[in-house]
């Protein structure tokens, strides 16, 4: 009678011990999407003032600028995982845009504003890209652990579900190298 209650005292603490883990995984993914909003608020904050910028000296790019701004609207906007990336992607691809149209006005390029702000831009677009690899690594490390014996046992009996990654397209926009043209 003895050794079967410390049997099941033992499962017990296991199957705890298996869900806490599993919720702690699933907070360390939150966590690190929370991180990429924050570098992503800071990228739509930047984009309208990097706009107003570029706008006084490239008055015939007007096409590139409503990219731009379309393309930080629908980003700002997304709903779902999916949409999200979609939207991030093509934002990404529209300020690769600015950037190359920019090559092309000297007196863009030598603007103290300009450059701070491409500058910030630029630094933002790397916290991105880290944050992106830490999220990415926990959405790894928590799709491992619902997805093994024994926390896919947990997982599926509390309904833990599946993250998605957030990864660019190499195919897109923003996967190839800008071309600048003169």
């Amino acid at each position: 009678m003895l050794p079967a209650i410390i049997i099941i005292m033992v499962v017990a603490l296991i199957l705890v011990g298996l869900f806490n883990s599993l919720v702690s995984s699933r907070n360390r993914v939150q966590e690190a999407w929370s991180d990429i909003e924050v570098q992503l608020k800071r990228r739509y904050d930047l984009i309208p003032n990097l706009v107003e910028a570029v706008k006084g000296y490239t008055k015939q790019e007007s096409s590139v600028l409503e990219n731009v701004t379309k393309a930080r609207t629908l980003a700002m906007n997304a709903g779902t995982m999916q949409e999200r990336l979609k939207d991030e992607n093509m934002l990404s691809g529209a300020l690769k845009s600015l950037f190359a149209v920019s090559e092309s006005y000297p007196d863009l390029k030598s603007s103290q504003n300009f450059m701070q702000l491409q500058g910030d831009l630029t630094d933002t677009e790397d916290k991105i890209q880290a944050a992106r690899r830490f999220y990415n690594g926990n959405v790894r490390d928590y799709n491992t652990r619902i997805q093994t014996f024994p926390g896919n046992v947990i997982a599926s009996m509390f309904n833990f579900a599946k993250s998605e990654f957030f990864d660019i397209d190499e195919k897109g926009p923003e996967g190839q190298p800008v071309k600048v043209q003169f």
